[in-house]
């Protein structure tokens, strides 16, 4: 089973370059993002998509955030980006749903992404991914457990929870799916 869309399969070459780039070999990659070499070969030649937290251990080795990194794959971002245009990945293993609401760009400091988390998942980024940027998180539903280096924060809908992260963990404690909005400055 491979990947569906043109999208998916920019982002398998963009990984691919990105490790290229660096000179590194699939074993000195596994090593440094603590993934299997063979996942890594599958999600290189678009066998597979990336889980989130494969992803996000990959953005940390390679010193991007999520959004700048999908950014790369897709063409320059318009003024304007309607609802049906902006980017959705899902994390099929966990059911995350990820919406770049407002994608970065090269000259703005700040992009708006919509996550959109099921009842009992759990995602945890354990290497910093977006290192020196700040996060607003502003919980528009459900219940959301926060962990940031590892404080836990439990937020109600309406709570915004402000942070600079090494490490953090998502969690749903249900019963209904946890859906937020998450702004992430530049430094």
């Amino acid at each position: 089973m491979g990947i569906e869309t043109a999208a998916d399969e920019r982002l398998a070459e963009r990984l691919a370059e990105l490790r290229v780039e660096r000179g590194w070999t699939l074993e000195e990659l596994a090593r440094r993002a603590d993934v299997s070499r063979s996942t890594l070969s599958r999600v290189e030649r678009a066998e597979v998509s990336p889980t989130a937290a494969v992803l996000g251990r990959l953005c940390a080795v390679y010193g991007r955030s999520m959004s700048r990194l999908l950014a790369e794959v897709e063409a320059a971002p318009a003024r304007l980006v309607r609802a049906g245009d902006q980017r959705v990945w899902r994390d099929e293993a966990t059911g995350f749903v990820r919406r770049s609401v407002s994608p970065p760009h090269g000259s703005l400091r700040a992009e708006v992404v919509e996550g959109r988390l099921p009842a009992g998942a759990d995602i945890a980024y354990d290497k910093p991914s977006d290192t020196g940027r700040e996060h607003h998180l502003w919980l528009l539903a459900g219940r959301l457990a926060m962990t940031v280096d590892g404080e836990e924060h439990l937020l109600e809908a309406g709570d915004c929870l402000r942070f600079v992260a090494e490490t953090s963990r998502f969690r749903c404690p249900g019963p209904a799916e946890a859906r937020y909005a998450l702004v992430v400055v530049e430094p």
